[in-house]
């Protein structure tokens, strides 16, 4: 088994395409005006629009509901990509942290309300985790 994406719905597909674009710096690509991907190494951030739903299960899936789950990206500096985002972002959950597993984190929310972590291994144990 291998994950592929995790899909995140949205009323606004527009709006939460450009702002993974803008947190990633990577170009969705957009299968359809319904649905869009935004691709990293590692994993897929996939973006679909509440129409996308009844093609699954009508009321299966309802956006900005979440309250769970956290999307998050390993970034090389996350003090630099807090200075690069700070202006875009409107709900900082928590600035630039060391947590006790080893990973200085920036929470905030998307548009959705929808939670994102950035981190970066900066203890040994933290860093010999990510290098695998």
């Amino acid at each position: 088994m291998n994950l592929v994406s995790i899909r995140i719905i949205t009323a606004d597909l527009a709006r939460l395409v450009a702002f993974y674009e803008l947190v990633t710096g990577v170009p969705a690509d957009w299968a359809t005006p319904e649905f869009a991907e935004v691709r990293t190494p590692a994993g897929t951030v996939a973006l679909g629009s509440t129409r996308t739903v009844p093609l699954f299960a009508p009321g299966s899936a309802e956006p900005a509901a979440n309250r769970t789950a956290i999307v998050e990206f390993l970034v090389d500096d996350v003090d630099a990509e807090y200075r690069r985002l700070a202006p875009a972002l409107a709900d900082v959950v928590t600035e630039p942290t060391t947590l006790p597993w080893g990973n200085r984190s920036l929470l905030f929310r998307d548009p959705d309300g929808n939670l994102v972590n950035l981190f970066t291994p900066v203890t040994e144990q933290a860093v010999a985790r990510f290098s695998r």
